[in-house]
């Protein structure tokens, strides 16, 4: 695969069959993930992330997701360094269920990195959260505890809770109450009682 003219083909379909074959092979060991990376495939997968069509994005996600599932903590902080937080942040508006979800899990994977880099540092800080922040990150994942989809729900809530010091105020939240205070839940929770910043 030519990297350079990978980003640049006039067709779709190429890009979009580039990507995929790609993900595949991010899907494989270490080893496989850092010759990606060592042929310079990231950049211009990471650029066709943030500007293709979304067909071509769609595979793109995997491919970074797959990377991020597998690599290790070098090869996650060498994707945060090409700049894809703000292309998997973005995806995490569109109306595909799905590709949310892998957008979810390949931020998961690179914020578990930023706070291991914060703990073994000892500086407190995740890097990593604080470029989602940057990259609007925080509020779309705010956004999807309203998403209609259940595990997007839990998944966002997951990462809000874990990475961003955002709580639900009560253990309540999101479930309808009958006149006697016993809990029903309607698909995806709704925000009741609101957040608190810790």
């Amino acid at each position: 695969i030519n990297a350079e003219y990978m980003g640049a083909h006039p067709k779709k379909s190429i890009r979009k069959e580039t990507c995929w074959t790609i993900s595949n092979i991010t899907a494989g060991s270490q080893e496989q993930i850092q010759a990606v990376m060592n042929a310079n495939l990231m950049p211009p997968l990471i650029q066709l992330l943030s500007t293709a069509e979304f067909e071509v994005r769609k595979e793109a996600v995997w491919a970074i997701s797959n990377a991020t599932s597998g690599g290790n903590s070098e090869q996650l902080k060498y994707l945060v360094e090409q700049g894809c937080l703000n292309p998997l942040c973005e995806l995490l508006d569109v109306p595909d269920a799905k590709i949310i979800n892998v957008a979810l899990e390949g931020l998961d994977n690179l914020l578990r990195v930023g706070q291991e880099d914060a703990q073994q540092t000892g500086s407190g800080v995740n890097r990593v959260a604080s470029l989602v922040q940057d990259a609007g990150g925080l509020d779309r994942l705010e956004a999807l505890q309203n998403h209609q989809n259940n595990e997007i729900y839990e998944h966002a809530m997951a990462l809000l809770e874990q990475y961003f010091d955002v709580e639900e105020e009560d253990g309540t939240a999101g479930a309808a109450t009958t006149p006697t205070g016993q809990a029903f839940q309607f698909g995806a929770p709704t925000q009741q009682g609101g957040f608190s910043f810790s």
